[in-house]
């Protein structure tokens, strides 16, 4: 069965940045398990594997439009240190409520009284380089279908 939309697509994955550091990885785990075409996965990686057969091993390219986003400047934001309570400081990540919803921020620096912070997502602007391995492709029950992601082993992770 090759994998096309609807179809329950199980992979490990290797995500490595151009920089060649290891992001992220499913090898020794549970393979990923999501749903083609329901927005499980990042647009890029859903295109790389459709026609996919299990046994299929890729490398795929990922540009930033097709992954997490090109980095929104607007996202970086100077706010004062008394905004915050406690100590702050560079890599820490806040909730912040915004009118979009809930965003993580990371603090990217602290300078005097001033804090700067950052909504990007972490991946924003990378081209992400993925060595993926299609472990098994089956067809979706009615209630993964229903629900738009898959049950059990492999199932419900958000990345």
């Amino acid at each position: 069965m090759q994998v096309a939309r609807d179809a329950v697509v199980l992979i490990h994955y290797t995500l490595k940045n151009d920089a060649g550091e290891v992001l992220d990885s499913s090898v020794g785990h549970e393979p990923l398990a999501y749903l083609q075409g329901r927005g499980g996965i990042i647009a890029g990686l859903e295109e790389a594997l459709e026609g996919k057969v299990a046994g299929d091993k890729l490398l795929a390219t990922i540009p930033p439009e097709k992954g997490y986003g090109v980095k929104d400047p607007s996202l970086v934001q100077q706010v004062p240190r008394r905004a915050f309570q406690g100590d702050v400081r560079a890599g820490m990540q806040f909730t912040a409520s915004t009118e979009a919803g809930p965003r993580t921020v990371v603090v990217t620096r602290v300078q005097g009284d001033m804090v700067t912070i950052d909504g990007n997502h972490a991946l924003a602007g990378e081209t992400l380089h993925f060595d993926v391995e299609v472990t098994e492709v089956r067809v979706a029950s009615e209630e993964e279908l229903a629900h738009g992601h898959v049950h059990g082993p492999g199932g419900h992770h958000h990345h």
